[in-house]
């Protein structure tokens, strides 16, 4: 797997951000496919030109992700939907997510915050970034160094179910 140069980064409170160019990228669906440790969650992130990534997550977050992404309301809030509750709450909007670095297999976030004519940067993982983007329909943006070194072809997802087989 291919790291972005460091030359696309810069160091703030101790973790690497990208400074390449973002591209928007789409939430294409949450899949179950096989790993070594058994069935595992991953999210599909689609760009633009069709190209395609995976975030390997917990089965809580792939849930969340696929409730959200799909609009169904559970009898009882989730996490997601209370963190939007609270955001909403105390008067601050998601504005944006940004998935900005990989590092030894792991992706990093942000979550951009717009509150009294501020912005908040917050670092998250990108499961919780893309639950609430998907619930507040927020542009999520990859930075394109690490959407490139990440890419899979379509073939890779043979096999794979979508969530809701497993639900």
């Amino acid at each position: 797997m291919n790291l972005p140069a460091l030359t696309n980064l810069f160091t703030y409170y101790g973790r690497l951000y990208c400074m390449d160019e973002f591209i928007l990228a789409n939430v294409k669906g949450v899949y179950m496919t096989n790993t070594v440790h058994g069935p595992t969650p991953v999210v599909i992130i689609s760009s633009e030109d069709g190209k395609i990534m995976p975030i390997y997550v917990g089965m809580a977050e792939g849930v969340s992700i696929h409730t959200g992404l799909n609009n169904k309301v559970t009898q009882r809030p989730m996490t997601h939907d209370l963190m939007m509750t609270i955001i909403e709450r105390l008067g601050a909007t998601i504005t944006g997510v940004q998935i900005d670095e990989i590092q030894d297999g792991i992706y990093y976030a942000r979550l951009t915050l717009s509150y009294n004519d501020s912005t908040i940067d917050i670092d998250a993982r990108p499961s919780d970034c893309i639950s609430l983007a998907v619930r507040q329909d927020v542009p999520i943006k990859v930075c394109k160094s690490v959407f490139e070194s990440s890419i899979i072809s379509e073939d890779d997802l043979d096999g794979s179910l979508t969530i809701d087989s497993f639900l």
